[in-house]
């Protein structure tokens, strides 16, 4: 049992982190709370003396009401005696209906002063239920920009952001809605008991032999929450995998005529998390009515236990007295059914806590060296050496030597798969080598800074990389960039004209990953975008593969533009597009297989000739 409760605890404390620092809040919540029991309990102490007055016991039962007010100490016994001193005062003075009326009189400024800091203590958790949630939703958004690409390949998009959403919400309602309970009610239950005790030592035992039983029962409750909140949190993930690619795939839905077979697929998920959260619901609210139970067959313990008592002669408590103590005791049962109440609620968070942590815990494989030094302006050459890159134990590059000198075009071409795009993936450190060196100028990539780095490269992908935002916002990314120099990068990268075409120029939104634009459209804003950066080391992958003739010449224009006085690596799958490269490198199995000029390798009848005439014949076709 401890070791099963070691874990969740570990990760709730881990979540109370998050709102630090403590010292802003929690002496405040500390005092709002005990003053919240404090006249919560005073309340119902007052029921004594109210019965008397009702029973008109006060003129047989003398008040053990000290001569004058007692002196300040932090015990019951004084309470007792100042509240006893005042009421006999005013008994004396007023009779039993003055009495009745000071005792109705304090109740309601104790009911009122008790909700009053009852509110102040939950206005504070309010703030500091807002500052974990940020916090936390802050983390898990910095770890995931800093993960490298690899992470993403093997993580459904969905599943993130379930994490950003459905967890986080969870943990916010499960968990430190929980921070009231978990504070407030062992306190108040403790408060409470110690009033028991000094009321009655032989009931308040009693009480104590039976409450841990139903405790016990309670746990086991929540152990099973637990495994069930952990599948219906991963079946949630799954859930809004599918309806992120069904919303990513619409066009391909639509077109194979899928909509049922994706409905399928939703449903079978949407079905099973509605299993789940039915049987997660039912084992939690078997909580709070067995907790009720129990808590009344206790009392009902109590009255016979204590009544036998009474009746009996054992035990010098009168009749208002043992009925003050089973009220009071009554009000146990409130703080402890929260308690456990929250037991069961705050599993489901839990789970969600633990699977946003798992993120946050998760250490970036590429990442700056202690000491990592800042790469210098790019001067002369960049070289891979006996390069090596496998993932796990399947190899993708094995012994790459390749000199790219400033100023030249170096193209990589090749099969698919043949590890070209890894490759390129290699300069700007998206991913580090398994083996051998890649040197720029000299220096070790692996021993500058990751920022550095990348500093200096440009990058222009086969698929347009946009945002939701203006063409303007959208080609200055990143930059301190003038208007005038992104209409000049714009006019370089042929994308000025079509850019005024638009209905409000470059103030334009264009829609989620630019999708009112064509696609040649949105290759030109990324070119632009490359240009204003003003990289000196560039890197183009498939940049026009998959655009049509008039788009190709427009984009091809552009990137000739782009690629003046740069030094370029281009993958490329259109060889007509590579030509006049300085070099070109054919890459089959991860091995450079070829290298050389168009004119030597076309002269070579080897890979790059057989690639080339298949391309010739399938245009020719």
């Amino acid at each position: 049992m401890p070791v099963t409760f070691a874990a969740p605890m570990k990760t709730y404390l881990r979540i109370l982190q998050y709102a630090r620092p403590w010292a802003a809040f929690l002496p405040q919540y500390l005092l709002y709370t005990v003053l919240t029991i404090f006249f919560s309990i005073g309340n119902f102490t007052l029921i004594i003396p109210l019965l008397r007055v009702l029973f008109d016991k006060t003129a047989k039962v003398p008040l053990k009401a000290p001569a004058s007010i007692p002196d300040f100490a932090p015990t019951i016994n004084w309470v007792t005696d100042t509240f006893n001193y005042f009421f006999a005062q005013v008994l004396a003075q007023r009779g039993q209906l003055g009495a009745l009326g000071f005792v109705c009189g304090v109740v309601v400024v104790s009911v009122l002063l008790s909700n009053v800091f009852r509110y102040l203590s939950l206005r504070l958790l309010a703030t500091v239920r807002a500052r974990v949630i940020r916090n936390l939703r802050r983390d898990l958004y910095h770890r995931i920009i800093g993960l490298p690409l690899g992470f993403f390949g093997g993580e459904r998009k969905g599943d993130l952001m379930s994490r950003f959403t459905s967890d986080v919400q969870e943990v916010e309602t499960s968990v430190v809605n929980t921070m009231t309970a978990v504070i407030k009610e062992p306190l108040t239950i403790i408060a409470y008991f110690v009033v028991l005790f000094h009321i009655s030592v032989p009931l308040t035992l009693f009480t104590l032999v039976l409450l841990p039983i139903s405790g016990g029962i309670i746990a086991t409750i929540a152990k099973r929450l637990r495994t069930q909140a952990k599948q219906s949190q991963k079946t949630l993930g799954t859930m809004l995998s599918v309806i992120d690619e069904t919303l990513g795939g619409i066009r391909v839905i639509k077109a194979f005529n899928a909509q049922e077979y994706i409905k399928g697929k939703f449903e079978a998920q949407n079905d099973q998390y509605a299993r789940t959260s039915r049987t997660i619901d039912n084992t939690r609210d078997l909580a709070s009515p067995f907790s009720e139970f129990a808590g009344v067959t206790v009392v009902a313990g109590l009255l016979y236990f204590g009544g036998s008592l009474i009746l009996g002669g054992g035990s010098n408590l009168d009749g208002e007295t043992f009925i003050g103590y089973v009220i009071l005791f009554s009000q146990v049962l409130t703080p402890a059914k929260a308690l456990s109440s929250s037991f069961g609620n705050i599993q489901r968070g839990l789970v969600a806590g633990e699977r946003i942590l798992s993120i946050i815990d998760m250490e970036p494989t590429i990442r700056d060296k202690p000491g990592a030094q800042l790469l210098p302006a790019f001067q002369h050459q960049i070289e891979l050496r006996n390069l090596q890159f496998g993932y796990a134990d399947q190899p993708v590059l094995q012994d790459i030597n390749l000199t790219i000198a400033k100023g030249k075009t170096v193209a990589l071409v090749g099969p698919s798969g043949g590890g070209k795009s890894t490759l390129a993936d290699l300069l700007p450190r998206f991913y580090d080598p398994t083996g051998g060196q890649l040197l720029i100028d000299g220096h070790d990539v692996r021993d500058c800074t990751i920022h550095s780095v990348r500093d200096q490269m440009g990058i222009v992908t086969q698929e347009s990389i946009l945002f939701n935002d203006s063409i303007f916002n959208n080609i200055r990314f990143n930059t301190e960039a003038t208007e005038a120099e992104v209409i000049e990068a714009a006019r370089i990268a042929n994308a000025h004209e079509f850019i005024m075409q638009t209905p409000e120029g470059y103030q334009t939104t264009i829609g989620d990953r630019g999708s009112r634009l064509s696609g040649g459209q949105r290759q030109r804003l990324s070119i632009a975008r490359a240009i204003l950066r003003n990289p000196p080391i560039l890197i183009l992958d498939e940049a026009t593969s998959a655009l049509d003739t008039e788009s190709e010449k427009l984009v091809q224009e552009a990137l000739t533009r782009l690629m003046q006085n740069r030094t370029s690596l281009v993958i490329a799958h259109r060889l007509s597009t590579i030509q006049h490269a300085d070099e070109i490198i054919v890459l089959q199995h991860g091995r450079i297989v070829e290298r050389g000029t168009h004119e030597d390798l076309l002269r070579g009848g080897g890979l790059y000739q057989r690639l080339n005439q298949m391309q010739s014949n399938g245009m020719l076709g």
